[in-house]
Order: C-alpha cells, then structure tokens, then sequence
C-alpha cells in the first residue's frame, strides 16, 4: 500500500457481508460463546429475539478483518472500541464502512460503522499500527543476471 495516498480523511471501501445462519452460529463456536441465543432460534424467540443472533466476538473479528484487510497483512491492530446496536440476524447483510480519523504515517485511527436493514449495528474505532518498509537482508539479495 502506498501510504502516500492514505491519509486523515480517507474512506475505506464498504464489504458487504451476508449474515448466514452460519456465519452467526460458526463465529458462536469459534469464540466458545455457546449462550442459545446465537445457535437456537426458539430459545432465542422465547426470550424476545425474532432469532438468533450474532455474538459481539464474530462482529469484533469481522470489523478487525475490515481494517486488515484495507492495511494489509502487516497491519497490527492496537484497540479495538465498538459497541453493539441493532441486532445481525440470518439472511440480512452488514455493510461495513470506515474513514481514516488520523494518520501519522505507521498509526491510523480508523472509525468504523456496520449497518444492516435495522440500522447501526456496530460502530466504534480500530487503531492500527504499520510496520517501516520491508527490507530485504543482503544475503538474500540476488546478483544481477550476468554478474
């Protein structure tokens, strides 16, 4: 990434997201959340839900792959700050969309909001950090052809 292009200001491009029964139920494990609600949907109903929902975990992971993926793989996230709204249910999508609030050149704040059909469902900020350009050690330098 050229960081030249990057600055204060800067939107992130917007990823969609389909929130699949899945996805919400995959993310539950994964982050050993196993509280009904985001695997049954009749307990889920039955404690005022429409159905289940996705965990605060899954919606952290996927606002953090957001920035990531904007950065690059050398990007370390520093903070992550969000808060929940309305709720990610099956066969909605979460559009994921993001500006650049400061930029020193190697740290960026980064806002952040996911909205679905409901509204806001996250919105907070990531801090990211850049590591210096990559530098190649010498003995791996290849010779020139002919030399």
């Amino acid at each position: 990434m050229d960081r030249g292009l990057i600055g204060a200001g800067t939107a992130l491009p917007p990823l969609t997201v389909p929130v699949t029964r899945t996805l919400i139920v995959a993310g539950a494990i994964a982050s050993r959340d196993f509280q009904d609600v985001h695997h049954d949907a009749e307990l889920a109903e039955q404690k005022g839900s429409s159905d289940i929902f996705m965990n605060i975990l899954t919606t952290n992971g996927l606002v953090g792959r957001y920035v990531t993926d904007f950065f690059g793989e050398r990007a370390v996230l520093r903070k992550v700050a969000i808060r929940l709204g309305a709720p990610n249910y099956p066969g909605d999508s979460m559009v994921l969309s993001g500006s650049i609030g400061a930029f020193d050149g190697t740290t960026a704040e980064v806002r952040v909001v996911g909205t679905n059909s409901l509204g806001n469902h996250v919105t907070g900020t990531v801090t990211v950090t850049l590591p210096g350009p990559a530098r190649v050690p010498e003995a791996e330098i290849l010779p020139e052809a002919g030399t």
